[in-house]
């Protein structure tokens, strides 16, 4: 039975609508005069209801056809503005929105999104254009490359599955997580480049969380001891790595176990507006300042960290497996518990398996949890008053504490 006409009518609109936002960006672009471009706004909703006729009768014939009449229009349109302008946005552009007026028949909302990134994509050119030539350095071109070598070409290459004889290693799931640590740890690192030192180190405290809190702390330590000017900022980026912190062991229990989180489920909020709390306190502070400090050229990330913190879930998850394997449920807390003092995140995520695995009961899986966060809360003090001195530690200190009074309270609460 085919389907009434008004049945299309979202496929046509959401093509119609896509054609328009991709023109109107291309006919501010195409200049005026003799030496505009051929393709503006009118071409563009034109080829995108093209493509969405031929998508809706569906004969594959029609809409090679389509695609290569546009095809042809846009090497038209190439030949007569080449000497001006030797790119082809356009032209490519053109193409693509043809065959989002076909994808919007059958699959409306994923054109709609596709076209919208394709405009943003567009209106981008300048800032693109300034950032890769004049701000993006050689040395972040090439932590660029590794990190899309380390995701598309290392990460599908290594087994996905156990490896051990406890089966809790599984490297796959390890390098996942190291892979995403450098990237977030960059997108860290541009917001110290893009927004300056002061608003950048709030914002690398926030990603630097999900790498190390307590190895962000450290460098908000030592940054303010530098520059007392910016200790504010460097509280306030510290404080919010806790932030980064909640959001990660969160994505680690439910990737892993998510009875676990939903038992911590109000643990974990309490220590998220906690530390989100105290962050807006020292950052509307710092944010009143104003520093003449530039933001560091560096590396955009530091693969050692990344590949230490992956040796740390490794050992940490085998050393805990082997304890429960030896002394039970008790020495697995125990072994839980000592890592927390280097990284909480991998003490959660070996909490979780165990849990998931059957080797560890749920309440004593929260336990071990509480008990890592603890630790770690330690080195993080600690962490402070070695890298940053006993003011910034006396500053810090308080927010930390607060956390995990909220960790403790939000603990005894059954979800």
């Amino acid at each position: 039975m085919t389907e009434p006409w008004h049945a299309s009518l979202a496929g046509y609109f959401v093509a119609l609508g896509v054609g328009l936002l991709i023109g109107v960006e291309r006919e501010r672009s195409k200049g005026a005069g003799r030496q505009r471009g051929a393709a503006g706004v009118r071409t563009f909703a034109i080829a995108a209801l093209l493509g969405a006729v031929a998508g809706d009768i569906g004969l594959a014939v029609l809409i090679a056809v389509g695609a290569a009449a546009v095809i042809v229009m846009a090497a038209a349109g190439y030949a007569t503005t080449r000497g001006q302008d030797p790119g082809v946005t356009s032209e490519l552009a053109l193409c693509l929105n043809y065959f989002l007026g076909v994808l919007a028949m059958s699959e409306p909302q994923l054109a709609g999104m596709l076209g919208v990134l394709l405009a943003l994509l567009l209106v981008s050119r300048s800032w693109l254009h300034e950032f890769i030539l004049h701000q993006l350095t050689a040395r972040e071109t090439l932590d660029a490359i590794l990190l899309a070598a380390a995701a598309l070409i290392v990460l599908p290459l290594l087994p996905n599955r156990a490896v051990d004889s406890y089966g809790v290693i599984n490297p796959q799931l390890i390098w996942r997580l190291t892979v995403i640590v450098m990237l977030l740890n960059a997108f860290g690192y541009i917001a110290a480049r893009t927004l300056g030192a002061g608003r950048g180190m709030i914002l690398a405290g926030l990603f630097g969380g999900f790498v190390s809190s307590a190895a962000t702390i450290a460098a908000m330590g030592h940054r303010a001891q530098q520059n007392p000017a910016l200790q504010r900022s460097a509280i306030a980026g510290a404080v919010l790595s806790s932030v980064s912190t909640v959001v990660q062991l969160a994505i680690i229990l439910a990737a892993t176990y998510p009875p676990l989180l939903a038992r911590m489920s109000f643990a974990l909020l309490g220590m998220g507006l906690s530390a989100v709390l105290y962050g807006i306190l020292y950052a509307r502070r710092a944010l009143r300042q104003k520093s003449t400090e530039h933001a560091p050229q560096g590396r955009a990330f530091q693969p050692r960290q990344a590949i230490l913190f992956s040796i740390t879930i490794t050992l940490v998850l085998w050393l805990a497996a082997w304890l429960a394997d030896q002394f039970g449920s008790w020495g697995a807390v125990g072994g839980i518990t000592a890592g927390g003092f280097a990284d909480a995140h991998s003490s959660a995520a070996t909490a979780a398996a165990l849990a998931r695995q059957g080797g560890m009961t749920l309440p004593l899986a929260v336990i071990a949890i509480v008990a890592a966060v603890t630790a770690n809360t330690v080195t993080k003090i600690i962490v402070a008053f070695v890298a940053g001195g006993f003011g910034f530690a006396r500053k810090l200190a308080p927010g930390l504490l607060l956390i995990l009074l909220a960790l403790f309270a939000g603990a005894w609460i059954p979800a």
